[in-house]
């Protein structure tokens, strides 16, 4: 990313684990034993969304009883967001999309940022605003591993999570391209663990996508 570190041991979130959990938290009280199940398996970079009235606490409560996750934020979608989701505790920052208005803000946040895209001249565009690690969503919709690839060829440069539609059938062709670093899913929470709080399941879970590596 083109910001600060998430970690002194990493350059980069990408490279934190094979994949980036894309976690929606409807209970706040789920956030902390979900995140510990999470990193226990080996998936410490944990993306929750701004899709529910608990998501800010949620990152609130991860950031200060886990340290041991980087927690971000994702769906990040304005200006207000990116600062309301850095004074919470979020360490990297995760939009489907860009503007300028959200990329200056994400820019002057002080913390890593994968702005979304899923279009050749939306890489060209954050490529010449010196941003060279995005996400490419929805991926598999927006033309999945074949787009990717044909995009090494021309821009070597930039780094991709992939995220949308991809589980743990297609994740490995994914992490096999040279311009992907890691890929983003949710099939490691399945629903049902969850409402049971079934922690001991997402770890397994979660330990299996982390044996996901090139």
């Amino acid at each position: 990313m083109t910001s600060s570190s998430p970690s002194p041991r990493h350059a980069s979130v990408l490279d934190l684990a094979p994949v980036v959990p894309v976690v929606v938290v409807e209970d706040v009280s789920d956030a902390v034993p979900l995140a510990r199940a999470l990193v226990a398996g080996g998936l410490p970079a944990i993306e929750v969304t701004l899709r529910t009235p608990a998501a800010l606490d949620a990152i609130r409560a991860v950031a200060a009883e886990v340290p041991e996750a980087v927690v971000g934020a994702g769906t990040v979608l304005t200006p207000e967001q990116v600062a309301a989701s850095v004074a919470a505790g979020a360490r990297f920052l995760v939009s489907p999309g860009w503007t300028d208005g959200l990329l200056a803000a994400m820019q002057a946040s002080g913390v890593p940022f994968l702005p979304g895209v899923s279009t050749t001249s939306e890489v060209v565009a954050l490529l010449e605003r010196g941003v060279r690690e995005m996400k490419f969503f929805p991926a598999q919709a927006a033309g999945g591993t074949a787009y990717l690839r044909s995009l090494a060829g021309p821009l070597p440069q930039a780094r991709f999570c992939p995220t949308g539609g991809i589980g743990p059938e297609c994740a490995p062709d994914y992490l096999a391209l040279p311009n992907v670093g890691c890929v983003g899913g949710s099939w490691m929470l399945p629903p049902d663990a969850v409402a049971a709080r079934d922690w001991r399941r997402v770890e397994d879970l979660a330990r299996a996508a982390s044996a996901l590596r090139r």
